[in-house]
């Protein structure tokens, strides 16, 4: 029984009918409003900035969303060119953004770490919400060069993105916490542009540096951190890279990163690896490949203090082993 009809229980009203059905309306239109909100909401909302779907945002879309979503919303966003800053917090969970197309569906904001105080702050879109997906979707920072700008900051667990673009330069991908996996997706950048603490598998991705620098820098600070990045079967390019490009250093000291069966395009340094000026983190930190191809695939031209896997070693980070967690998270 609704706690205004106990009330009037108590108190006797039973004989005045009107009384009881005025405090029912009451309880429907004022009390019930938030549950019968959560059944009308569809299951997509369409996002235009034409004016021909349900909001002219993306980020009026995710507002209509309400907190503790617990069914898979989709935010169809049609093509165009959005700009404004996004942001999905925690309790919007089971959201996926879906383009039609990644190339003509751009989620882009122009924001620098000098602008914003911080760099995490300094993100176009950030999401905080787990089993968030995101399909046919470019997520762009346009600040360019001269500070660190964050096109995606995700700090959230069993997040999937497929057929996405990520643009920027510096700090272009800031994946900091939680697992994400990462299918048939472009990256761009020149320093740290895929870098965290996130527990990371990239899967047929194509990296592509637009300076010299660092592909990756990853945030681990003990050994019995189960988090890293695995980059599988991806193709890393670049252009104007001058004196070369490395596959990482360690943002702290016991950052693992690894490239299996990748294909290493000729702007790859042959050292491969860098230690952050650091001597200290080349005894801590835990960098492999396997099986690299290309011209940038220079083994035992490695510094010393990376590492080659074997075939076996190498089956410890398939993504259905490394990203599964207690949870046996099946991401596909």
């Amino acid at each position: 029984m609704p706690p205004l009809i106990r009330w009037l229980t108590h108190w006797r009203i039973r004989s005045r009918p009107n009384v009881i059905l005025l405090v029912l309306i009451f309880e429907v239109v004022c009390v019930g409003s938030v549950s019968a909100q959560r059944v009308l909401l569809p299951d997509v909302l369409v996002v235009a900035a034409d004016g021909s779907g349900d909001f002219k945002s993306v980020q009026q879309a995710i507002d209509r969303v309400p907190d503790n979503n617990q069914r898979r919303i989709v935010i169809r966003i049609k093509p165009g060119r959005y700009e404004e800053q996004i942001r999905v917090s925690s309790g919007k969970r089971f959201l996926t953004f879906r383009g039609d197309d990644s190339q003509n569906t751009v989620l882009t904001y122009r924001l620098s770490a000098k602008e914003a105080g911080n760099t995490r702050l300094a993100f176009s879109t950030f999401v905080g919400a787990n089993d968030f997906r995101a399909e046919n979707i470019t997520f762009e920072n346009s600040f360019g060069t001269g500070s660190q700008a964050v096109a995606l900051l995700i700090d959230a667990d069993r997040a999937v993105f497929q057929n996405c673009r990520f643009l920027g330069w510096q700090d272009t991908l800031f994946i900091n916490g939680g697992r994400q996996f990462f299918k048939d997706c472009y990256i761009e950048g020149h320093v740290d542009f895929i870098f965290g603490s996130a527990k990371a598998f990239f899967e047929n991705c194509h990296i592509h540096s637009k300076g010299a620098g660092y592909v990756t820098a990853q945030f681990r600070t003990s050994d019995a951190e189960d988090t890293g990045f695995v980059f599988y079967r991806c193709k890393l390019t670049g252009s104007d890279t001058g004196n070369g490009v490395y596959l990482g250093r360690p943002w702290r000291p016991f950052a693992r990163v690894v490239f299996i069966e990748s294909w290493l395009g000729p702007h790859v340094r042959s050292e491969g690896w860098d230690n952050w000026r650091d001597p200290g983190r080349e005894k801590t930190a835990w960098f492999a490949e396997y099986d690299s191809k290309g011209p940038g695939a220079e083994p035992t031209k490695r510094v010393s203090w990376s590492r080659q896997l074997t075939r076996a070693e190498a089956k410890r980070f398939r993504a259905s082993v490394f990203l599964a967690g207690s949870d046996k998270w099946k991401m596909r």
